[in-house]
């Protein structure tokens, strides 16, 4: 069925039919079981690269956790009782591995331990981390030669805008944010209102994104000072003394100079805003000694409600300490007005800044492109530029000891093309920051390897005199292993991470002379179930000749030659390149893990999975205005080349996705027949309701009214005539994918006679993390594909469209 162009309904006309509650489903027990294993641990390098510290975890958290008080002020989402975040990090255990030996020492921790920002201090000899009470969080420091733990402070840190402790250069001390002495009872909400809430504009463009979880009114702001204001102080790592410095404010950062006598201290301040998160509010930025005596003010930065689609604030941005100097600020200041739009031959310049901080800052470089980064070393530095339209970068290498020597291209490069990435350069930690590893003029590198039969992780190094890089070593084509750190200065020894097919992700040492490997530790595989799942990469071309691939996942006991349901779950993404679009992503080599409500969990009860097939939208920044008809080659592409692969039964293919996945997923079964139902999780269907812009679209709704309208599902609700399954986090946290989206969704089909059914997560965010949310997830697709697509009769004539 072709359409023409129409304007969308207003929403209004249709309301939300409410629905019964019911109790939580539970999927075939083959799922539970996988799920309830608790998940590999994670593992982080000390500074020194002597040890290896294991984070172990839960599988996961309960509703009833999830039931706890929870505010939403400001983009944050916190608990009152513990001034930390709501749902945060869960780590219940403490594991070290010796690098030398492999010895392993656990550390003691208190029954019921809810641990996190675990952070190495930079010596390498402690280990800082939070253990959340009912009540608060507390300060703990591990020491590393003893393995033994003990809390440094009472419940009383201030973890509501992210860590609340930093290390000092030194490892001796830390500096963290406290609940301010004697705050006093939290505000109370009026019983009666003394007022309306009023916003006024003035003519003044203020155009931004839609944000969640924002400040609505006089109480909420309110509570956003009492809860966010902190007391700094610095506590010492063996005796657990506090020492108080400065006054209570809305600290952002608090971060030392590499030497440690000074800190940069960022703090918010008023007015707030009731469109933007915090991290556009205004900020004042200052450098204190570390007594906390105030030395130079930087800078007042105005709130950021008028930046520009696209563009960044204007005056200092990006503000940290050189790392490679005693104390020197460095940042970036916007000279085209924070407008990426507006033409201009300079974007941005970096400048520094050093102690006592009595001079004007100096300008290190400047930009043609908006500034992407900047890596010291010894005497250089690696300086980024980028341009979002052309999905272009360049790197420059910068003589940091002769500043009038011009900078050298190192790389000139397409951003989009995976198979000619150099990779990333190699840091080693540095007091409380980094440094480029460097080895006389060399510099290493890492990367995925992408190639046209898959990722192969590389290690090179990059000569700093000719700017050529050598290869020093590749993964085999038969396990995906990476570089996790450099056991010495020049490459000889390597701590790896290391998987494959069939072998769960574990870490080694990889000796570089003689090839030698020797496994620090021995991870089993979780989910032993689904150990015999076979997967391969499938190669096909769109109608247009853009190449495309996806991997194919098939049950343990799929039979050659036998036709299966089959399930595609893919996520769009925009391309300005079609030879970049066409590139390979799948990397079939790699261990396949099953956490959450994940739809390869479908294997267990007979499906194919067809994960990730490539949906690209090419014609960079006006890709949109071809956004459905790219889809449907997209679409058809793909259902075509598991069909001629003899795996997938053409009439039993359903299709899903997740967030932009699942607005793929209406927007197919609205101008398509490929497929017998879907799966939308936590979508967008009405781009009327991002009108400033959504993905890589930073055009407005007023700039390109027919593109958001053409888009939109909503508005084509009345050829969704297949069996769609919308589900939804009732406290959806990302920006855009409003909660309403699937409600409007729902009522529209409903009231226009199709099949569709609306589940609401109740306290679930944009994923979707609570055990029994997860569980009900998954009983709900199961139960959804098997109607729809498994147990599906032949259609007479396979649509066309």
């Amino acid at each position: 069925m072709r359409h023409t162009f129409r304007w969308a309904l207003p929403l209004l006309l249709l309301p939300v039919q409410i629905g019964a509650q019911e109790r939580y489903r539970t999927p075939p027990q083959a799922i539970v079981d996988i799920l309830d294993a608790p998940p590999l641990p994670a593992a982080i390098l000390s500074p020194d690269r002597q040890w290896l510290l294991l984070l172990e975890q839960p599988s996961m958290p309960t509703i009833a956790e999830f039931a706890e008080p929870m505010l939403r002020l400001a983009g944050w989402r916190i608990d009152p009782r513990t001034n930390g975040p709501a749902r945060g990090q869960r780590i219940t255990g403490l594991v070290l591995k010796r690098v030398a030996d492999g010895l392993e020492r656990r550390i003691p921790l208190p029954p019921g331990a809810v641990l996190g920002a675990v952070d190495w201090a930079p010596d390498g000899r402690r280990v800082a981390f939070t253990n959340t009470r009912p009540d608060g969080i507390e300060l703990w420091v591990a020491d590393v030669a003893a393995a033994t733990a003990r809390a440094l402070t009472p419940p009383v840190l201030n973890a509501t805008s992210g860590s609340a402790c930093d290390w000092m250069p030194d490892g001796a001390r830390l500096v963290c944010r406290f609940v301010p002495a004697n705050r006093g009872p939290a505000p109370v909400a009026p019983s009666v209102p003394a007022g309306p809430t009023v916003q006024q504009t003035s003519g003044r463009a203020a155009p931004v994104r839609t944000y969640e979880d924002m400040i609505e009114d006089a109480y909420g702001e309110a509570l956003f000072d009492y809860y966010f204001t902190s007391q700094l102080a610095l506590v010492d790592a063996t005796s657990g003394a506090t020492t108080a410095i400065g006054t209570p404010a809305v600290y952002d950062d608090a971060a030392p100079s590499p030497d440690g006598a000074y800190l940069f201290v960022s703090k918010t301040v008023r007015p707030y805003s009731y469109l933007v998160p915090q991290e556009d509010f205004p900020t004042v930025y200052e450098v204190w000694s570390s007594r906390g005596e105030l030395v130079r003010e930087i800078a007042r930065i105005p709130l950021a409600e008028t930046t520009p689609v696209g563009g960044v604030r204007t005056g200092p941005r990006l503000v940290t300490w050189r790392p490679d100097a005693p104390a020197t600020l460095v940042w970036v200041e916007a000279l085209d007005g924070g407008d990426t739009r507006r033409p201009a031959d300079i974007r941005d310049r970096v400048v520094t800044l050093p102690a006592p901080f009595i001079a004007e800052p100096a300008e290190l470089a400047r930009t043609r492109d908006r500034f992407a980064g900047l890596r010291w070393g010894a005497g250089i530095a690696l300086l980024s530029e980028a341009n979002r339209m052309k999905r272009w970068t360049r790197t420059w290498l910068l003589d940091t000891q002769h500043p009038g020597v011009a900078p050298r291209a190192v790389w000139d490069r397409s951003a989009e093309d995976r198979y000619a990435d150099p990779g990333f350069p190699v840091m080693r930690p540095v007091g409380a920051g980094a440094m480029l590893q460097q080895s006389g003029e060399f510099i290493y590198l890492i990367g995925a390897g992408a190639t046209a039969q898959g990722d192969r992780p590389f290690l090179d190094r990059l000569s700093l005199r000719t700017l050529r890089a050598e290869r020093l070593w590749r993964a085999d084509s038969v396990h995906y292993e990476t570089v996790v750190a450099l056991l010495d200065d020049r490459a000889g020894r390597l701590v790896t991470r290391r998987e494959s097919t069939s072998e769960p992700p574990n870490y080694y040492v990889r000796e570089m002379r003689g090839n030698r490997l020797r496994a620090l530790t021995a991870f089993p595989d979780p989910a032993p179930q689904l150990a015999g799942v076979k997967k391969r990469l499938v190669t096909y071309k769109r109608e247009d000749g853009l190449p495309l691939s996806g991997t194919l996942y098939l049950p343990p006991d799929y039979r050659p030659g036998t036709r299966l349901p089959v399930i595609m779950w893919a996520y769009p993404t925009e391309f300005a390149s079609a030879a970049a679009a066409g590139q390979v992503t799948a990397t079939t080599n790699r261990f396949t893990s099953y956490r959450g409500p994940t739809h390869l969990l479908l294997l267990t009860q007979g499906y194919a999975v067809f994960d990730d097939p490539k949906m690209p939208i090419v014609g960079g920044d006006t890709a949109n205005n071809h956004y459905v008809e790219q889809l449907a080659m997209d679409a058809r592409a793909a259902v075509r080349a598991v069909v001629d692969l003899g795996v997938a039964d053409p009439d039993r293919i359903g299709v899903g996705g997740h967030s932009y996945g699942a607005f793929m997923t209406a927007n197919l079964l609205a101008h398509t027949d490929l497929f017998r139902a879907g799966v939308a999780r936590s979508g967008a269907y009405n781009r009327t309701l991002t009108p400033f812009g959504f993905q890589s679209e930073e055009r407005t709704f007023w700039e390109a009214p027919e593109v958001y309208q053409r888009m939109s599902p909503f508005v084509y609700a009345d050829s969704i005539n297949e069996p769609i399954l919308l589900i939804h986090g009732e406290a959806d946290n990302n920006s855009g994918t409003f909660p309403i989206n699937s409600e409007r969704l729902y009522a529209a089909i409903k009231g226009l006679g199709g099949t569709a059914r609306l589940v609401m997560l109740p306290l679930e965010a944009h994923g979707y993390a609570a055990r029994e949310s997860v569980l009900d997830v998954l009983a709900e697709m199961v139960d959804w594909f098997d109607r729809y697509v498994k147990q599906a009769p032949p259609r007479p004539v396979v649509g066309t469209r």
